[in-house]
């Protein structure tokens, strides 16, 4: 593609150098440039990319983007400086692959908890409806039937903008997408025409990253704020912040709420582990999802099927179908008799909601077992309050080791237990080895009892000192219960490229 097409709506602020003709690729990883690459500079957290331009241009590259130009200019580069690099990168990205967002139904998720949920069951309700659709999340990739792993909440702008550009390629009429806070502050979804957004919610995570709780909310608003007229804006009125998110956007703003005045709104009539009966629209519909906070993810997704054109009728037989999400409040019961709920939850208020979902639900005499723990280098304001909200909510507590990455495991304890009080580390147990607590756990609990895994739901790994090495809960729980054999650990891992985040 011609480099003058790529930058047409660029806002740069200065050129210098030849003027390039054809542009082959786009790279922001000198490990990745070919001949005719447009390279951009992008500062990150570790590197940044403005070192690394002398070795994209001995790789190939012919044009730069960049916040700030090289000390020594190469006589035959072109060097395009812009405010953000990264932001950069999105447009382009998008203008080098068709605008493949222009093509499809793009509905971005965007909140601390209930992104994956919301965006998986969308995805699910519309293949129900027998249209071709796609899936971007924190658990896979899926481009109409095909699924894929991913590596991250929202990939980076040139393998989103390639995934949406396949996803047209094969078809798909619908994407349903989480969009991470990180996602926004770094451009990665700069460019893209989203048709709605979702707030599901805004609560305490990611403080490592954005600082403040101002940023983070900041952060997440950016999101509506680019939305463009035809656009609709879906915000969760139970949230506090909801009002907040859409007061700038130019989409057109619809509301949710459960058990309160909304555009769309529904009441839990009743709860069990198997399932829920809630009214919407004043239909009476079971699903087999449970907890009042996936009573507000189901009614976002109503929403949102709603607002995209399909029939109240369509979208509630659709949603009676629906089953939980992989690693989403995911249920065991063992020979012994007890239910064992593996599930995500990993921040504050994921953590609170599982629980009380759990306590809504459970026989009054049995005992609720919690094992959780904190991942490493993350967010630390969080240690003490999860650990705090556990032992309030349960009646046992076992802290242990979630993904330490390069933090001591026995100092991320430490910070989890400086969050209780004495009666409440008396019914506490401190196990780092994570199978080990998860024994206990189950050693503990008896006919009727319920073991809470938390923090890890749907992974397969344990990443200790940059290695992943195979760790998966629900393996683990059958095992232990004798319902499956042992599964051999995987051969490590240690790309640090390769490395999940959690947003």
């Amino acid at each position: 593609m011609n480099l003058k097409e790529l930058l047409d709506k660029l806002e740069t602020e200065e050129t210098k150098g030849v003027a390039v003709g054809r542009i082959n690729a786009l790279s922001f990883d000198s490990r990745d440039v070919s001949p005719d690459t447009l390279f951009f500079a992008v500062p990150g957290e570790k590197s940044d990319g403005h070192d690394f331009i002398d070795t994209a241009i001995e790789e190939g590259a012919t044009a730069i983007v960049c916040e700030r130009f090289p000390d020594a200019l190469s006589s035959d580069t072109t060097y395009i400086r812009v405010k953000s690099a990264g932001q950069a990168l999105g447009e382009i990205a998008h203008v080098f692959h068709g605008r493949p967002s222009a093509k499809l139904k793009l509905v971005g998720v965007t909140g601390t908890n209930g992104k994956t949920t919301t965006a998986t069951l969308l995805y699910r309700l519309f293949k129900s409806f027998g249209r071709k659709a796609g899936l971007i999340s924190t658990i896979a990739v899926f481009i109409d039937d095909e699924r894929r792993p991913t590596s991250h909440t929202t990939p980076d702008a040139l393998a989103l903008n390639a995934l949406l550009e396949e996803m047209c390629a094969r078809g798909c009429e619908y994407c349903f997408m989480e969009v991470s806070s990180h996602a926004l502050v770094q451009g990665r979804v700069a460019g893209l025409r989203f048709a709605g957004g979702i707030f599901t919610n805004l609560t305490h995570d990611h403080l490592d990253y954005h600082k403040t709780f101002d940023e983070y909310l900041k952060a997440k608003k950016l999101f509506f704020d680019s939305l463009q007229p035809d656009a609709f804006a879906l915000t969760n009125l139970s949230d506090r912040n909801a009002k907040v998110m859409t007061q700038n956007t130019r989409a057109s703003v619809h509301s949710y709420a459960v058990a309160a005045p909304a555009d769309f709104a529904c009441r839990i009539l009743e709860l069990s582990f198997d399932g829920m009966l809630l009214n919407i629209d004043g239909t009476d519909v079971w699903t087999r999802l449970t907890g009042r906070f996936n009573a507000s993810n189901l009614l976002a997704v109503y929403a949102a099927a709603r607002l995209l054109g399909a029939t109240a009728e369509d979208t509630l037989a659709g949603i009676s179908a629906l089953t939980p999400v992989e690693g989403r409040v995911e249920t065991i019961r063992t020979p012994a008799g007890v239910t064992a709920v593996v599930d995500y939850a990993h921040t504050p208020d994921a953590l609170k909601n599982i629980l009380d979902a759990l306590n809504d639900v459970r026989d009054k005499s049995s005992t609720l077992v919690t094992v959780v723990g904190c991942g490493g280098n993350r967010d630390k304001t969080k240690r003490p309050e999860m650990a705090r909200i556990s032992a309030a909510n349960s009646d046992k507590l076992i802290l242990t080791s979630d993904n330490p990455r390069f933090e001591d495991p026995d100092a991320i304890l430490d910070d989890m237990i400086a969050g209780l009080d004495e009666a409440q580390l008396a019914r506490t147990l401190r196990i780092v080895n994570r199978r080990e607590a998860i024994k206990t756990a189950l050693a503990l609990a008896s006919k009727g009892d319920i073991v809470l895994i938390a923090g890890k739901g749907h992974e397969d790994y344990q990443e200790t000192k940059g290695v992943k090495q195979h760790f998966d809960d629900r393996e683990t729980v059958e095992e232990l219960a004798g319902l499956n054999s042992p599964t051999p650990p995987d051969k490590p891992q240690t790309n640090p490229r390769q490395t999940p985040d959690k947003p």
